[in-house]
């Protein structure tokens, strides 16, 4: 039987936002009888702050949120009932009000090299030109590889794959989570490895939040969440907390669960590449958070007085 309200959830507009919002939609269908119709679900598109503003990079904007706020104020004026996010946009500390009961289980959280001109990072000729909208990503290039030129590129997916084959850029990287989740995987030259490319923290992972006292969202929320990849997610925002990253910040993190083994690594790096340091640890998953708060106290306490200044730039 249909339910008289139906649930609705929040998302950005993307492509790619909206391809995760089915996503959750149809797994609470496929779990709960009472979702099952069409009219019980309702797709709510929200545009952030960072949809609307496509002139200038994420860290020229500044603060934290972007792709968040706008959600967040719906959900708690009632006008949506969960929100479905990309973790890797979720700040640290959620508004008041606001609780993330389910992440479901992660995708491939490496990062995608996509080029019309070479098979792997490494085959680019000097001078090539890289277009990011990451500090994080451009960073890590220029640390191993000083000799291309970072562009700032914005867009959606669809969108820098176009300016890719217009000839803007030589090369770009992409989430291969979301490739995955749209089904362009196939424009991947290579998928480059964590130790190439250290992913941002809680890429690949997608987050449900509700209102803290919303008992039925919670219920249905409930069903959702992925163990595994909730430890993974904790620690690394933990590690990110710790340092107060923010799209101004290249910060990367992951962690890894290997039976009762967490392992996390982590990276500060500074936008030119020519500054990093970084950090390996290991704990028990119920070490999540103390691990990665643990990991970015000792990064923290490492890094040179105005390692941080150029967040400001």
């Amino acid at each position: 039987m249909t339910q008289i309200n139906p649930l609705r959830i929040g998302t950005r507009g993307s492509p790619l936002a909206l391809a995760q919002a089915h996503e959750v939609a149809n797994r609470l269908r496929a779990g709960h009888p009472a979702l099952a119709d069409d009219a019980a679900i309702a797709i709510v598109v929200i545009k952030t702050t960072g949809d609307a503003i496509l002139d200038r990079t994420l860290a020229e904007v500044g603060g934290k949120g972007l792709f968040t706020k706008e959600i967040d104020d719906a959900q708690l004026a009632g006008e949506i009932d969960i929100a479905v996010h990309s973790m890797k946009d979720v700040p640290t500390v959620l508004p008041d009000g606001l609780v993330l009961p389910a992440i479901l289980e992660r995708e491939d959280c490496r990062d995608a090299f996509i080029c019309r001109k070479a098979r792997r990072l490494a085959d680019l000729p000097a001078g090539s030109v890289i277009g990011t909208a990451s500090l994080r990503r451009g960073a890590q290039i220029l640390h191993r590889r000083p000799d291309l030129v970072v562009k700032p590129l914005r867009g959606n997916v669809q969108t820098r794959l176009r300016k890719l084959d217009e000839g803007e850029v030589d090369a770009t990287l992409l989430a291969m989570a979301g490739l995955n989740r749209l089904g362009l995987a196939q424009h991947a030259a290579a998928a480059l490895s964590t130790e190439e490319m250290l992913p941002a923290v809680a890429q690949g992972a997608i987050g449900v939040t509700c209102r803290a006292g919303d008992q039925r969202a919670l219920a249905l929320l409930a069903t959702l969440d992925h163990a595994v990849s909730h430890i993974r997610v904790v620690a690394e925002r933990a590690f990110l907390a710790v340092l107060d990253g923010s799209c101004r910040t290249p910060i990367a993190g992951l962690a890894e669960l290997d039976g009762d083994r967490l392992s996390f690594r982590g990276l500060v790096i500074r936008p030119d590449g020519g500054m990093a340091h970084d950090i390996a640890l290991a704990g028990r998953p119920d070490q999540a958070a103390e691990l990665g708060r643990r990991a970015g106290e000792d990064l923290l306490g490492r890094l040179e007085p105005g390692f941080f200044d150029f967040r400001g730039q």
